[in-house]
Order: structure tokens, then C-alpha cells, then sequence
């Protein structure tokens, strides 16, 4: 029973830590407004405020009503991993650092976002050492989240 107990805590803690402060956001918008559904079929666009969907304290845009009713049938397998923030550098450092939203990759069925501008594409250093990073970012997200 105790270890029941323990994991409905642990997953209770995983659902809120994905709430308030971790999600990148800017003015209760997540992913600069972009649809996040619209990745998964090949090209991100940006959502409009007609179709959008309140889900753990923040704002999802979408381009349409189906893609908005997709995203509520399965939120978290739209929802970009590390709370939307660059994959590179929380592998790398363990920081949060705001992206391009269409700088992006999906791997294993994930939604990565990474930072591209002043000449400087994190999405390419990801790629070069994308297994380490990726579980390097897993363990610094968990350890962010926590905080």
C-alpha cells in the first residue's frame, strides 16, 4: 500500500511539475503561439487565439479546430519535452533557454525545440551527440523540476 501510495505521489509530481514555472511561456502563450500539433505533420505554423486550449496554466494555439481537438484527445504526446525549452541546452547545462520555435526535431514520437539565432543552431550541435545530450537533458530536466 505505502508503495502505491509512493507512486501516485511521484506521478502527481511529475503532472505539476510541468505546470507554472516550467513551462516556457511568454504572457500565458506556450511555444511562441505555434500550433503544436502542426509539427507532427511536417510543418509548424502559428495558431491563432480562435482556437485555443487552456492545459496545466498555460495557452496552446492551433491552426484549426481539428488540430485543437486532436491536442485535447492526447496532450502529452504534443506537448514539447523539457517544458518547451531547448533540448540542446538542457543536456548541455542543464538551463532553461527559449527557442526558435521552428527550429525543432521528433524523435520516438517527442517534440524537441531548440534555440537558433545570432549564428548559432543548438539543433546541429544536438545532433552530433544526440544520445548523450538526450540523457543528459532527461536527468538535468528532472533535476529542474524538482527545484
Amino acid at each position: 500500500m505505502k508503495f502505491l501510495m509512493l507512486i501516485f505521489f511521484f506521478l502527481g509530481s511529475l503532472t505539476f511539475a510541468q505546470t507554472g514555472k516550467n513551462i516556457n511561456r511568454k504572457k500565458d502563450i506556450t511555444n511562441s503561439g505555434y500550433d503544436v500539433v502542426s509539427y507532427f505533420s511536417g510543418k509548424p505554423q502559428r495558431g491563432s487565439a480562435e482556437f485555443s486550449v487552456q492545459y496545466q496554466g498555460v495557452s496552446y494555439y492551433f491552426i484549426n479546430k481539428a488540430n485543437k481537438t486532436v491536442f485535447q484527445q492526447n496532450p502529452d504526446k504534443y506537448i514539447p519535452q523539457y517544458g518547451g525549452y531547448c533540448a540542446y541546452a538542457m543536456g548541455d547545462e542543464g538551463e532553461k533557454v527559449t527557442i526558435n520555435p521552428e527550429t525543432y526535431k521528433i524523435v520516438n514520437g517527442k517534440l524537441y525545440l531548440f534555440y537558433n539565432k545570432f549564428f548559432k543552431n543548438t539543433l546541429i550541435s544536438w545532433n552530433k551527440d544526440e544520445v548523450n545530450l538526450n540523457r543528459k537533458a532527461d536527468k538535468n530536466w528532472q533535476n529542474t523540476v524538482q527545484k
